[in-house]
């Protein structure tokens, strides 16, 4: 099977993903299994672990019993199994040894059963491994790690497969596992915990978790690093090591999530966390039941809400309710990064809300296909999956709420976990579900935007008039004017109710219009005159559509993420079609500037910072930095005066996004240095 190339800064970047994450960041769980293709043929119901870890010699050994019933009838079966990690021996529970075999492309061991399973049979197999695991080996992902023993620490998350992994991030399953570590060690895990006897110099605990989830990931610290903060009577475990000082403020934020999302979720299986901090090169976050992994950049130094919010979402929308296959992620992809959303609406209010509501759009339209039901389509862990599952995910949630109504989507949102607590969950579940509290027909809407790829393009045309008879709410009729109107969109079967939103001079008037086919009609009536240009359709940006902005901001995204990995021609192609809608676009100009000054083409990357400074300066932002762009080539080219100059116009501009200002000032003291290149 091919291997997924990773866009590891993308992948990791704070913002978005998680995360995604993040999300962006990059963000926590949900990444889809190497074989996904591969029809499962067993269900996992428990695993029980024997293992050790040796932090000083970065160590693990293991013996791994699996239970397990056949869904048809078999002789074979096959899971996934780190490379790094050798397979000594596989028998069954009357210790016959079984056949295995081993690809590493796809990290597979495919086994040979002695005597078929008839389906519904149910089977044991008992796997004696062991390695060594630094963070260097390959990775299920490349360019990720999930899984590194250090002398100091140690993390094993459930996607570096450091045990036997069937049907990956489907099958649900539930964990007993034994865990010995020299003393001076502690090991965190998912469920409850009991000691256990251990040889001289040892210590040894047991992890249990008897409800069927994800309890497959471990952590190893030393004893004396955790710091436990309690804020609203929820308590957070944090053990940071780098970042020891943001353990305090991540603790509060994490108490706050917990508690607000508990009251929109239902009461969680468990209100108390533990956090563990990583290492550069690990994914943002990651999410376990009760447990999550965060890197040291997610970290940062200030508190990334979203990256806490997405984690914590998924205690309930991962950990506690999980889609039946990879093509049903977006359930909880899409509801963890509307977490995000939804957090910030509650810490920061409505105007974050709509900011990141905005930047979520604009990342699912990356991906014009396939639809969300096909997800399973796209390279593990790459870009594309996480802008159709996470962001599209999220904005098809978000268009659904405005669909139901906030009361009967609220309704949805805490009935679900509750409803099909520990199962697996699809999108004709999540369909029903939606559909019994919305009291009609939901097929239109998850025909349009889980089906179907393709979002609209709305135009409209519109004439006013005067009427005698105006007739507006439950006012009496009186005179006024008609707005008399189409809206065409270039959908053949789409159909979503559209607000449509006139300004007048008296009060302003919202109607909402249900948009069906290519072309619907509309009549709306007002006491006030019409302003010119006043009549909006879908003022808040509610509805994922495309128009003139929104396809340049679409190229510039796409043009970003392959600047990030060095795709440097396909960057500029972006770029250019995002010229191609609006040819003043500041954007697109720095952005092609900051591709030049990658790439050591001074003369070119100079051309196009001051095409953005004599561009639609959207966003603003553009403007400072494009100064400071120009004043490090021309420091670069031993023009200080010039470089000088350029540096004092960012300080006129009082603007200090991404910390301008301090900036421009320390290159007017000392000259911008050129970036050392490896030889």
């Amino acid at each position: 099977m091919k291997r997924c190339r990773v866009r590891f800064e993308w992948l990791l970047a704070a913002a978005a993903w998680v995360a995604v994450g993040a999300a962006w960041a990059v963000v926590g769980a949900g990444f889809p299994a190497l074989a996904q293709s591969r029809q499962a043929r067993i269900d996992v119901q428990d695993y029980a672990g024997d293992i050790r870890i040796d932090p000083m010699a970065q160590t693990l050994a293991a013996t791994m019993t699996v239970k397990f019933v056949a869904l048809d009838s078999t002789s074979s079966v096959s899971f996934e199994l780190n490379n790094a990690l050798a397979l000594n021996k596989v028998t069954d529970d009357q210790d016959h040894e079984i056949q295995a075999s081993r690809t590493q492309q796809d990290m597979s061991v495919r086994l040979s059963l002695p005597q078929p399973l008839a389906k519904g049979q149910t089977g044991t197999l008992i796997f004696t491994y062991d390695g060594k695991l630094t963070g260097d080996e390959e990775s299920p992902v490349f360019g990720i790690k999930f899984a590194a023993i250090h002398p100091d620490y140690a993390y094993l998350m459930y996607p570096a497969r450091w045990f036997p992994v069937n049907d990956y991030t489907a099958d649900r399953f539930t964990a007993n596992l034994k865990v010995t570590v020299p003393m001076g060690y502690k090991v965190l895990g998912s469920g409850i915990e009991s000691a256990e006897s251990a040889p001289d110099g040892m210590t040894c605990s047991r992890w249990r978790f008897t409800n069927a989830s994800f309890p497959g990931s471990l952590a190893v610290v030393r004893s004396d690093t955790g710091s436990v903060i309690t804020s609203g009577g929820v308590g957070t475990t944090l053990y940071f090591r780098e970042s020891a000082k943001m353990a305090g403020p991540y603790g509060e934020e994490f108490s706050r999530a917990m508690t607000y999302f508990t009251d929109l979720f239902g009461v969680p299986f468990q209100k108390d966390m533990t956090v563990v901090e990583t290492e550069t090169g690990a994914p943002n976050g990651y999410t376990s039941p009760g447990l999550v992994f965060l890197s040291p950049k997610a970290i940062g130094v200030s508190v990334n809400m979203k990256v806490v919010a997405n984690e914590v979402a998924r205690q309930w929308w991962e950990e506690q309710v999980s889609p039946t296959t990879r093509n049903h992620l977006w359930i909880e992809n899409g509801m963890a990064r509307y977490a995000e959303l939804m957090y910030i609406e509650h810490v920061n209010g409505e105007g974050a809300f709509d900011t990141e509501l905005h930047d979520t759009y604009v990342t699912a339209l990356t991906v014009d296909n396939p639809p969300l039901i096909q997800s399973a389509r796209l390279e593990d862990y790459s870009p594309e999956f996480w802008a159709l599952t996470a962001s599209k995910g999220a904005a098809v949630l978000n268009m659904l709420r405005t669909v139901m109504g906030d009361d009967n989507f609220m309704k949805l949102l805490s009935e679900i976990p509750q409803k099909y607590a520990w199962q697996s969950i699809s999108t004709d579940d999540f369909h029903k579900a939606a559909e019994d509290l919305h009291g009609s027909s939901l097929n239109y809407f998850f025909q349009q935007w889980i089906e179907s790829s393709g979002a609209p393009e709305i135009t409209a045309k519109y004439t006013v008039l005067r009427v005698e008879q105006a007739h507006v709410g439950n006012s009496d009729p009186q005179p006024g004017f008609r707005v008399m109107g189409t809206i065409n969109q270039d959908l053949e079967l789409f159909r979503m109710p559209v607000n449509v939103h006139i300004e007048t001079d008296g009060n302003p008037v919202d109607q909402q219009i249900d948009v069906v086919g290519t072309s619907s009609e509309f009549s709306i009536d007002t006491f006030g005159r019409p302003r010119p240009d006043g009549i909006s359709i879908d003022p808040k940006g509610k509805l994922l559509k495309f128009d003139k902005n929104m396809r340049v901001e679409v190229a510039i995204r796409k043009g970003e993420q392959h600047t990030e990995v060095g795709e440097y021609p396909e960057a500029l192609a972006e770029y250019q079609k995002a010229l191609d809608v609006v040819k003043n676009s500041s954007l697109a100009q720095y952005r092609i500037g900051e591709l030049f000054f990658l790439q050591s083409n001074w003369s070119a990357a100079a051309n196009a910072f001051h095409e953005a400074l004599t561009g639609d300066l959207n966003p603003k932002w553009t403007e400072v930095w494009s100064h400071i762009h120009l004043g490090w080539i021309y420091d670069i080219s031993d023009e200080r005066t010039r470089a000088v100059n350029e540096y004092s116009q960012a300080l006129r501009t009082k603007d200090d996004s991404y910390n301008a200002q301090e900036e421009a000032q320390k290159y007017i003291d000392h000259p911008y240095q050129k970036p050392k290149t490896a030889n």
